[in-house]
């Protein structure tokens, strides 16, 4: 696999770690200023993020302007010269500097108020059932029916995620995907979520499939619920994840090799290299946390760097697990400190200074 892939930069280069919002280009960035201030910039300028509706950048890149006392006009300039989305980006992290109590920021968005916390909660309800008047055995009947539509048996799943976990669906699985054989059935890992432990020696046949959604499905469930037979299947697809540069979906992989701890140690080679280099920056704590399960080298090293990652998952991490060190008691004390900071982080940083737990 390349190093680097949609145009990210090689992790060994600050282009690359700033990209990819790693703790390690925040450092490497206030040890070169000259540089630093156009790799800022251009990660404002562009969206680098894998997943924007889950990987964060905004805090990350609004302290390393704050934190490097970079000149905040071409920012400002973008909220006029940039398209929406580039608007957008600028906005968010001029709103932070905002909140961090930058005048200049504040200047720049006239009218906007900074919050600390967001007052606003949603009630969730979990919808109706879609198919109240057609029991369980005759939503498994149009399961199997070859000329039902996938509306009709994505609509029929929907219903059995909301009943009880019912095991007569474990065997019609493998009939259940897409007619272009890309995707399962909408709701089919949902319907068969609460069944997954019961599925494990069905799932061990479906990772073996030439049908992909079908071996992933599979693969999942082994994950979640398989044992250490299984080792082999699981660090073997890993092994094809990395090789094929999938960076959606191998946390889900690591989440479940973390389970076995040490018996797993083959799979940490490859857990570091995707821990180095994922553009998806919401997986990485998955990975590190696997790692540190599996007693990898280099972890508390990972850790520390974390708390200057762009992930706030990856930042609570460090700072429960950081090793306890000067540099990282500053970094505490920054971070409890910090308005821009979620309050998650600020609390825990704040109870470990304390002496108590981090959460």
């Amino acid at each position: 696999m390349t190093e680097w892939t949609h145009g990210h930069a090689s992790a060994a280069s600050l282009l690359g770690l700033v990209q990819r919002g790693r703790g390690l280009g925040a450092l490497m960035a206030a040890e070169d200023l000259a540089a630093a201030a156009g790799v800022v910039y251009e990660c404002i300028r562009r969206d680098w993020r894998w997943d924007t509706q889950t990987d964060d950048r905004y805090l990350y890149l609004a302290r390393l302007i704050r934190d490097l006392e970079l000149p905040l006009g071409p920012v400002v300039e973008l909220l006029a010269a940039g398209d929406e989305d580039t608007r957008y980006r600028a906005g968010s992290v001029l709103e932070l500097l905002v909140l961090g109590g930058s005048e200049e920021a504040r200047a720049a968005l006239p009218g906007f108020v900074p919050e600390e916390e967001d007052a606003r909660s949603r009630r969730w309800q979990r919808p109706p059932d879609p198919c109240p008047d057609r029991d369980t055995a005759r939503l498994l009947d149009l399961l199997r029916d070859p000329a039902a539509s996938e509306g009709a048996k994505g609509t029929a799943l929907r219903a059995l995620s909301r009943r009880p976990p019912e095991p007569r669906l474990i065997p019609l699985v493998p009939g259940l995907g897409a007619a272009d054989g890309t995707r399962p059935l909408p709701y089919l890992a949902r319907a068969l979520e609460p069944l997954a432990e019961r599925a494990v020696p069905a799932a061990r046949e479906w990772a073996a499939s030439e049908q992909e959604w079908l071996a992933w499905l599979g693969t999942g469930v082994l994950a979640d619920h398989g044992d250490e037979s299984d080792l082999p299947a699981l660090l073997a697809e890993l092994e094809s994840l990395w090789e094929d540069g999938h960076w959606c979906g191998p946390d889900h992989l690591g989440r479940g090799l973390a389970r076995f701890g040490a018996r797993a140690g083959g799979a940490v080679p490859v857990l570091r290299r995707f821990w180095l280099w994922t553009p998806h920056s919401y997986e990485r704590t998955d990975y590190l946390e696997a790692l540190a399960a599996m007693g990898a080298e280099g972890a508390d090293e990972a850790f520390v760097e974390s708390l200057w990652d762009c992930e706030e998952r990856a930042r609570l991490l460090g700072v429960r697990h950081a090793p306890e060190e000067a540099e990282v008691e500053a970094r505490l004390r920054y971070l409890r400190d910090d308005p821009m900071e979620e309050r998650e982080v600020r609390e825990a940083a704040g109870r470990r200074l304390c002496g108590g737990s981090a959460g």
